[in-house]
């Protein structure tokens, strides 16, 4: 890994950039980049690649894409997305065996796909899947709808059965009645408080998505946002790092602590 100087030393450097920062920042990135390309002096036979990878809505992406446009001989823009959590190697199934890398899909879309570099698409574990911006980025949205919106529904039931004093017999019923979901929920309580402060304006970008795409009112997906927001603002949980974790390493714990900062909020404003 090279740290460069400056946008536009890694213009100039670059064959392909890949943006992946939180969805509120991937408008503001690739202008940084449009920005430098003027001073990054590519060869005309040379185009850089730019691989908009962000967890934003099909027009967000179109948005991005109608700025790379005005420079379309130096500049390839491709829309992908990122299903999946970070790569990651899993223990072998059974003794003796070898472990194997978990690695996360990359779809990808537009008339601009990443055949220009033998062996990438494998790499990243990607597939092309249209040739129309959006698409990726709206595939995106639909499958993140349904993981991290059930992270939002987790986080109210869990806490509000905290505050009635049933935490437990909620933990117990799903034992019972949907044995397979304890561990998904576990999971998705105890992984969110990190990432909460992206997932805010990503669930912003599914809701523009759903209303824009699918004709559906944006109002479920601001309200999973707000689920995020308070978390991230409210609750002692939004100042939670990955790999320094002190609170939330539990589903009660992140019910408790979501509980107490938004009594704390009452509090203030009673």
């Amino acid at each position: 890994m090279t740290i460069l100087d400056s946008d536009v030393e890694l213009a100039r450097q670059s064959d392909i950039i890949f943006s992946v920062v939180p969805p509120r920042d991937a408008v503001e990135t690739a202008q940084r980049i449009i920005d430098a390309l003027p001073g990054a002096g590519r060869p005309g036979d040379k185009p850089l690649y730019f691989a908009d990878l962000n967890a934003v809505a099909p027009s967000t992406t179109k948005r991005i894409a109608a700025l790379f446009a005005r420079d379309a001989a130096s500049v390839r823009f491709v829309d992908g997305s990122i299903i999946g959590g970070p790569p990651s190697l899993r223990p072998a199934a059974d003794e003796g065996g070898e472990a194997k890398w978990y690695r996360p899909l990359v779809p990808t879309s537009g008339p601009h796909d990443l055949s220009a570099f033998p062996g990438l698409e494998e790499t990243l574990n990607g597939r092309h899947i249209s040739a129309d911006v959006g698409a990726a980025s709206g595939l995106k949205m639909c499958f993140a709808s349904m993981s991290k919106g059930y992270s939002a529904i987790a986080t109210q039931a869990f806490t509000t059965a905290h505050q009635l004093g049933v935490l437990a017999d909620l933990r117990w019923a799903l034992g019972e009645m949907a044995p397979a979901r304890v561990r998904q929920t576990e999971a998705s309580l105890t992984g969110m408080p990190p990432k909460a402060y992206r997932w805010v304006r990503e669930m912003e970008e599914i809701s523009a998505t759903f209303a824009e795409e699918g004709g559906f009112e944006p109002d479920l997906f601001r309200g999973v946002a707000g689920v995020f927001r308070a978390v991230t603002e409210d609750t002692v949980l939004g100042r939670e790092k990955v790999g320094k974790r002190t609170r939330g390493t539990t589903a009660e714990d992140v019910a408790a602590a979501v509980a107490e900062g938004l009594a704390a909020k009452r509090k203030k404003t009673d």
